[in-house]
């Protein structure tokens, strides 16, 4: 083996390196000049957060995996094509999104390079759908843009759960770039809401996702929206394997649902719905047809949406298969799974809230307490009352019904592999207490 003192590149090294100790701490960038390098190589707005904000408490740890010299996070936006996203033909509207999403990762990726020849270390994390899949369906993305842009001041998540900015409204995307230094002066959280509470996201939304209340129904939307990404894909694959033969398939699966599938998988991937974006009339630059005629805005904007006829993928017996029946009559219903299978007991007990059916769980107020053993040991308690659910660690107060199971028939429940009265019979779940209560416990999951 060569000698690695005499290697080329190495003594080169060496001697051009200054002596150790001579090299000052990095100063801080300037903001200013960070700010106009970054415009200039195409970001429409950006913002500086210290990796040590309270806002990241929850995200450092994720933060620092990734790039463990982090020290600043700088958020870009990249305004887009409104009126692409506001028509009724989801091919248009779905092109748009791939495109900014190529181009925020391009200037993502000039801004690291450029930063690298001024000596420091960046890393851009990738705008678009998050693909850390080995984590599926858990934590996906490495970095949340959206709670990093609200702390850069770049705007706040309205009613709708997107990003709305001050002057774009929710028509921009984000990402996010790591870098080993500190900027001398911070960008701070805006200190009002764009979102005008004007509801448009709760009328268009064809599954209602979104409530006035402000609650979200999480499953809902990944159902239907996200139909050829995740769990909508693996629900697919799974009626491809359950099907006998091509005529079963067919009869299970529309030929234009299966072009639109090969089209995802060959082009990208493609939202179904995403109108909470399309009608959403926040921002500056934005907001000046809703104010100048309502009415107007809702027939050119909204009606559109709304009167467009689309399958809706919904779960059976999920609170957004009758909202649709209600609200959305003219629009066919096909009924698939919800695709989200908790591969563990931590992450069934983490994913509740998210899938939780708040209207089927309307009258009943239990609480529940589990213990696991098997592969997996553990108590919880789970408190279902006035359409809330929470979730504790241990057993917490009187429990209406307890459950013991063995953690790999859980799981093997919930994935729909095998039956709950099944389990009661052979002993692998046992309840005591209510068990009339059992039945209205599983009603509030859609499988």
């Amino acid at each position: 083996m060569t000698n690695l003192n005499e290697h080329p590149t190495v003594k080169n090294y060496y001697a051009n390196r200054l002596p150790p100790g001579t090299v000052a701490e990095p100063k801080p960038l300037k903001a200013k000049e960070l700010r106009e390098l970054i415009l200039r190589l195409g970001a429409d707005d950006v913002g500086f957060v210290s990796v040590g904000r309270s806002e990241l408490d929850d995200q450092r740890d994720y933060i620092l995996k990734a790039f463990p010299h982090t020290k600043t996070l700088i958020c870009i936006v990249v305004k887009s094509a409104k009126q692409n996203l506001r028509t009724p033909y989801r091919s248009i509207a779905n092109e748009e999104f791939h495109n900014i999403y190529d181009r925020l990762n391009e200037i993502g990726r000039e801004i690291v390079l450029e930063l690298s020849e001024q000596g420091v270390e960046a890393l851009y994390t990738p705008s678009g759908f998050p693909m850390e899949m080995e984590q599926y369906p858990g934590r996906i993305w490495v970095v949340a843009h959206k709670p990093v842009a609200e702390a850069a001041g770049l705007g706040k998540m309205g009613l709708h759960r997107n990003v709305i900015h001050p002057k774009f409204g929710n028509f921009i995307n984000l990402e996010t770039i790591l870098i080993d230094r500190e900027v001398e002066e911070e960008s701070v959280p805006i200190d009002y809401s764009p979102c005008i509470g004007c509801n448009l996201c709760v009328n268009a939304c064809p599954v209602g996702a979104i409530s006035l209340d402000g609650h979200f129904n999480f499953a809902a939307c990944a159902t239907h929206n996200y139909r050829e990404f995740m769990g909508g894909f693996t629900d697919w694959v799974g009626t491809v394997a359950d099907s006998k033969d091509r005529h079963d398939y067919h009869s299970r699966v529309t030929d234009s649902e299966t072009a639109s599938m090969w089209q995802s998988l060959s082009f990208k991937a493609d939202y179904k719905a995403a109108y909470c974006i399309s009608v959403c009339p926040a921002g500056e630059d934005v907001i000046g047809p809703f104010l100048e005629d309502p009415k107007q805005f809702y027939d050119d904007v909204v009606e559109p949406l709304r009167s467009k006829e689309e399958s809706l993928y919904i779960s059976p017996n999920s609170d957004a298969a009758a909202y649709a029946k209600k609200n959305f009559p003219h629009k066919p219903v096909r009924t698939v799974g919800a695709g989200i299978r908790p591969q563990s007991v931590p992450h069934f007990l983490k994913s509740m809230p998210l899938v939780f059916q708040r209207e089927q769980s309307a009258g009943l107020n239990a609480t529940f307490h589990f213990t696991f053993r098997g592969a997996y040991k553990g108590l919880a308690t789970v408190r279902i009352a006035d359409k809330q659910i929470e979730i504790l660690e241990g057993h917490i107060g009187k429990s209406n019904v307890l459950v013991r199971s063995d953690s790999d028939y859980w799981i093997a429940f919930l994935k729909g592999e095998r039956s709950l009265a099944y389990g009661l019979l052979t002993g692998r779940i046992l309840a005591t207490g209510n068990i009339l209560l059992m039945p209205r416990f599983e009603r509030c999951f859609p499988k």
